[in-house]
């Protein structure tokens, strides 16, 4: 019997979000809205996506003893995650400068801080966490060789999910180990490197799929999604909604993905499900604050 639907694994930052006309250029200044501070970093965000749905969610990560640690614990907690696995300490707390112009892209700029200490040690001692996880998810925000270290310490049944962002080549006993992994285009081309061959999603899922995951996502924003296995390749449909900031959205279609898998859905119904997530989180402001229940899922 497993104590949680999702364990993850990963970063937890304060987004600092300016929302500016357009993004300045190299060498320029531009003026923007007054300062947000809000509880994001892709690991905390998609520990409170999933609670937010209902998952049972336990948060392995590493904050600063500070007031952006302090405000990151409070949003977890509120949320209904379990946070005996947020270690303090050793850095500030990470934080992530970003701006949003009118139509909600966005551009990040990520400073680790105590993300960078989240150690292999780390996860090693909190062996407990991982076997008792039905789903062990994971991003990039934090040292690769304690991804590593999670994919070694997964209980025998446990699935593992991973969004290898900010993207980066992966080593084969990672990739092996994926069951999804959970790409946008840029980290599709990322970890394709040389072996990006093709123009279409169906191209470079079927040739991340050679290397080695069990499944591959590619998400493809207004288009909706691909997912991609043994069984083939198919498009999941997007719904059609007026985004306001596209803060977050990755990290709540990776949390809601990773919870449905772990429900017992099939790739396809459980990015269906994950795509119905991300559309609603986009017509909020904010990561965190914009992250649907599942009534409200529901309802859409």
């Amino acid at each position: 019997m497993y104590d949680y639907d999702l364990l993850v694994v990963g970063s937890a930052n304060a987004d600092l979000v300016i929302g500016v006309e357009r993004r300045p250029d190299a060498g320029e200044t531009v003026l923007g809205s007054d300062l947000a501070v809000h509880p994001g970093g892709k690991g905390a965000n998609q520990a409170v996506a999933a609670a937010r749905l209902g998952a049972r969610t336990a948060l392995l990560a590493r904050v600063g003893d500070d007031a952006h640690g302090r405000l990151l614990l409070d949003s977890q907690r509120e949320a209904g995650v379990d946070t005996v696995g947020v270690l303090v300490g050793g850095a500030p707390t990470g934080v992530a400068l970003i701006t949003v112009d009118p139509s909600g892209d966005n551009s990040i700029v990520v400073s680790p801080g105590a993300n960078g200490r989240l150690t292999p040690e780390d996860v090693r001692a909190a062996g407990c966490l991982f076997q008792g996880s039905k789903v062990v998810s994971a991003q990039l925000e934090i040292p690769l060789e304690t991804v590593v270290e999670a994919v070694r310490n997964l209980a025998p049944e446990s699935r593992f999910v991973l969004n290898p962002s900010p993207p980066r080549p992966l080593p084969p006993e990672v990739l092996a180990a994926c069951d999804p992994l959970i790409v946008n285009e840029h980290e599709a081309k990322v970890i394709l490197g040389d072996s990006a061959v093709g123009d279409t999603p169906e191209d470079w899922a079927r040739i991340l799929l050679a290397k080695g995951p069990r499944a591959v996502v590619v998400t493809l924003g207004g288009q909706g999604a691909l997912v991609a296995s043994s069984e083939g390749v198919s498009r999941v449909p997007a719904l059609k909604v007026d985004a306001v900031d596209t803060t977050g959205a990755g990290d709540s279609f990776t949390a809601a993905l990773a919870y449905r898998l772990g429900a017992g859905e099939s790739l396809a119904e459980a990015a269906s499900y994950a795509v119905r997530v991300g559309a609603a989180t986009v017509t909020k402001e904010g990561a965190q604050a914009s992250f649907p229940t599942a009534a409200e899922v529901a309802g859409s």
